[in-house]
C-alpha cells in the first residue's frame, strides 16, 4: 500500500517510524522546507524553548535520558528529531522542497491524486496529514501595517539580519512566544514598547539544567522511564480545573497571583498585567523573566489598543509611539491551518463544504467523505495541561490499526459513516461547552468565529489514549477495490 505522509516534525516522524518498523516501506515523507523539524525548525526566536518538560516532550519508545535542561531549548528538540530519523534509517523517505498544493480523492480507483508545488502529481492508497497547527503565522489587523517604512517581522518568522542593537522595538502581542523573545531582546535594544491587548495568566518555569549526577542516573535501567511517568502524571492532575470543573482551577490562579505579586512591585504595573478571565481559559504561559524583563528602564509596557501603524510610528489611544522595527508575537492560524487546504474528497466534496459548520473529525482523525486520508493533531486533539507528542503517539497507534483493519479485510480504503462522527463531536462539544476555555471569559485561538472549541480536547489524555487503542469497524464503511465491484 503506498502512504503519504505530509510534515516532518513530530507528528510525521513518528508516523514514518512506526510504519517501517511494522513492515510498511512503500511510503514517502513529503516536507515543503529544505530541512525536516516542523515548529523547531522553524522558529528561530531568540529564547525558543519548550514549555513541556523535556522527558515527556519526546517519543515514550525513544527516551532521551541526555535532555541538559528540564525545559529543552529548541536546538536540543530538533537535533533529537534528527537522530530519531537517523536511528530508524528514514531519510530515503524524505523527499524534501516538495509542498503538497492539493489532494483529489479518485472514485474509481479508491486513491488519492496529490499535487505539488513542482507542478508533478502522483497517485496514493493512503494520506496522512501530519501539517500540525502551528506553521500559519496570524498577523493583526491593523489599518496602516503593511505601511511601516522599517522592518517588520512575524515571531515564526524571525529576521535574522535585523540588527535591534540601540533601535526602538515594538512587539505586538504577548503570547507563549513573545514572553520567550522580550527578555532576550530587551538586552539588546535601546527602547522596547510592548502591546499587550490582553494580559495572559503567567506561572512560574522550573526550568533548572539537569546535574550531571542526574544525567548520569538516567541511563541506568528503567529510570528515564520512570521519570518520564511521574511527570506524566503530575502534568495529568493539572487537567481537573479543564476537564471536570472550572472552579478547580483556583489553585492555579492562586499560583499565578503569587507569581505576579513577587516579581511586580508596582501595584499600578500589576494591575494592567492581572487579567480579567478565568485562568486557563486561555493558554497559560511559563516565565521566570518576562515579568522582570518588565520593569526594566528601557521596557514599556502599552495596554492602549493600536489604532493605527503609520511610516515609522504606532498609534495606540492618544499616544504616538516613534519605533524603528516591530515584530509580531501574534501566534498562528490554528483553526485556519487545515481548514484552507485545498482537498476534495467523494463525489466532488471539498473539505470547506464538509466543514462548512465548523472544522472536526472523529477522534480528530477522521472525517466523512474522505477515505484514507487521516489527520495528525487534527480538530480538538490540542492538550491545554501536557505534551501533544502523547497525543500524537494515540493517533499513530489509532492509524496503525486502520490500516491492519484494510489489511485484513482486504478493502480498497475506509471512510468512517457521517453518523458516527456526528455523534462523536456531538459528544465533544457538549463536554467542551461547559469548559473553562467556554465558560471563562475570554476568546482565544482555541475558538473559531462561531465561539466553538475546535482546537483542545476536553477530558485527561488518558482517556483519549483509551478511546484511541483501536479502530472501531462498526463506525467505519469499508469500500471495495474497483475489481471487485
Amino acid at each position: 500500500m503506498g502512504i503519504t505522509i505530509i510534515g516532518s516534525g513530530f507528528a510525521g516522524i513518528g508516523m514514518a517510524i512506526k510504519l517501517k518498523a511494522a513492515g510498511y516501506h512503500d511510503f514517502v515523507v513529503l516536507e515543503k522546507a529544505a530541512e525536516l523539524g516542523g515548529t523547531w525548525r522553524d522558529n528561530t526566536y531568540p529564547g525558543c524553548a519548550c514549555d513541556v518538560p523535556s522527558h515527556f516532550y519526546s517519543y515514550s519508545f525513544e527516551l532521551n535520558p541526555g535532555w541538559t535542561r528540564m525545559f529543552s531549548p529548541r536546538e536540543e528538540i530538533w537535533a533529537y528529531l534528527r537522530r530519531c530519523v537517523e536511528k530508524y534509517d528514514l531519510e530515503e523517505h524524505f523527499r524534501f522542497g516538495t509542498e503538497v498544493t492539493g489532494l483529489e480523492y479518485d472514485d474509481t480507483a479508491n486513491q488519492w491524486q496529490v499535487a505539488t508545488g513542482t507542478g508533478t502529481t502522483f497517485r496514493t492508497n493512503a494520506v496522512i496529514s501530519g501539517i500540525g497547527a502551528l506553521h500559519i503565522p496570524s498577523y493583526p489587523e491593523i489599518s496602516g501595517r503593511e505601511l511601516f517604512g522599517g522592518p517588520a517581522f512575524h515571531s515564526a518568522e524571525w529576521d535574522h539580519s535585523v540588527d535591534l542593537t540601540g533601535k526602538r522595538v515594538a512587539v505586538i502581542g504577548t503570547g507563549a512566544s513573545a514572553i520567550q523573545f522580550i527578555p532576550k531582546i530587551a538586552q539588546q535594544a535601546a527602547s522596547l514598547h510592548i502591546f499587550q491587548r490582553t494580559a495572559p495568566w503567567v506561572q512560574p518555569k522550573p526550568d533548572i539544567p539537569v546535574p550531571t549526577r542526574l544525567r548520569q542516573a538516567l541511563h541506568l535501567p528503567g529510570a528515564t522511564r520512570a521519570f518520564r511517568n511521574t511527570i506524566y502524571w503530575l502534568l495529568e492532575t493539572r487537567a481537573l480545573g479543564f476537564a471536570l470543573d472550572p472552579k478547580l482551577m483556583k489553585v492555579h490562579r492562586v499560583l499565578a497571583e503569587r507569581h505576579l505579586a513577587n516579581q511586580i512591585q508596582d501595584p499600578a504595573l500589576r494591575a494592567r498585567l492581572t487579567p480579567d478571565y478565568t485562568i486557563g481559559c486561555k493558554r497559560i504561559l511559563l516565565s521566570n523573566d518576562y515579568y522582570p524583563t518588565l520593569t526594566k528602564p528601557n521596557v514599556e509596557l502599552i495596554t492602549n489598543g493600536i489604532t493605527e501603524i503609520r511610516d515609522h510610528t504606532i498609534v495606540a489611544g492618544p499616544r504616538e509611539v516613534p519605533v524603528d522595527v516591530i515584530i509580531y508575537g501574534t501566534g498562528f492560524k490554528v483553526v485556519d491551518a487545515l481548514h484552507e487546504q485545498r482537498i476534495i474528497g467523494r463525489n466532488g466534496l471539498k473539505i470547506q463544504e464538509a466543514w462548512r459548520h465548523g472544522i472536526e473529525a472523529y477522534h480528530g482523525i477522521t472525517t466523512p467523505g474522505f477515505p484514507n486520508l487521516f489527520f495528525l493533531l487534527g480538530p480538538n486533539t490540542g492538550s491545554g495541561h501536557t505534551s501533544v507528542i502523547f497525543m500524537i503517539e494515540a493517533q499513530v497507534r489509532y492509524i496503525m490499526s486502520c490500516l491492519r483493519l484494510l489489511s485484513r479485510t482486504k478493502a480498497a480504503a475506509m471512510d468512517v459513516t457521517p453518523e458516527a462522527s456526528r455523534a462523536y463531536n456531538d459528544r465533544l462539544q457538549e463536554r467542551l461547552e461547559r469548559l473553562v476555555w467556554s465558560k471563562g471569559g475570554c476568546h482565544s485561538w482555541y475558538l473559531d468565529e462561531h465561539g466553538k472549541n475546535r482546537t483542545l480536547w476536553p477530558g485527561f489524555t488518558f482517556e483519549y489514549w483509551a478511546k484511541t487503542r483501536k479502530a472501531n469497524p462498526n463506525a467505519y464503511e469499508l469500500l471495495k477495490p474497483s475489481r471487485d465491484r
